[in-house]
């Protein structure tokens, strides 16, 4: 189970490079996750058992994946924020499968991968046919620490002027032809 959890105190720098060989660690490819044939590799997204078994999985994206002299594999992750779990909270343009990629770092227990997932852009996002379990959007960068976001700004539509949420359904206006 993840010992960290994205926004409390833990290593928020990104880790060092991995040590030479006389220290005993390697750096891996890929990991196959525990008990599955699935194969995840750097660069890609996973889901990670949090040690409160009711919540949801945490969502990560794998930055490197290192092995000691013992075999123990660590990877090295950059979390996604879940809305509820930024400064502010959840707001109501917030998509249920939205995701924020945070610029807080961790090492974690490769056996912690509960399973693969996809962080889409949003503009792929809203093209999907069908959203699966797996399928998450991003659209903001996030700073844990300040609670700040990039872009800070995003278009806004109707007379609500409220960001789409791609979980609601939008009309177009037949005056104006806005959506």
């Amino acid at each position: 189970m993840a010992k960290t959890r994205p926004g409390l105190a833990s290593s928020n720098t990104k880790p060092k490079a991995t040590a030479s060989a006389a220290g005993g660690k390697k750096e891996l490819d890929s990991y196959t996750i525990r008990g599955t044939t699935k194969v995840v590799k750097v660069g890609e997204c996973v889901l990670m058992r949090p040690s409160d078994t009711g919540k949801p999985p945490y969502v990560a994206r794998i930055e490197g994946i290192d092995s000691d002299s013992r075999n123990n594999v660590k990877v090295r992750v950059r979390w996604y924020y879940r809305p509820e779990e930024s400064l502010g909270g959840r707001r109501q343009f917030h998509g249920a499968k939205e995701l924020f990629l945070s610029d807080h770092h961790d090492v974690q227990s490769a056996h912690t991968i509960e399973g693969k997932c996809t962080v889409h852009s949003f503009k792929n996002y809203t093209k999907l046919e069908n959203v699966g379990a797996e399928d998450y959007f991003c659209r903001f960068e996030y700073k844990a620490a300040t609670g700040g976001f990039t872009p800070d700004r995003v278009a806004v539509y109707c007379k609500c002027e409220m960001p789409y949420n791609p979980d609601d359904l939008m009309v177009q206006c037949e005056e104006c032809k806005d959506w």
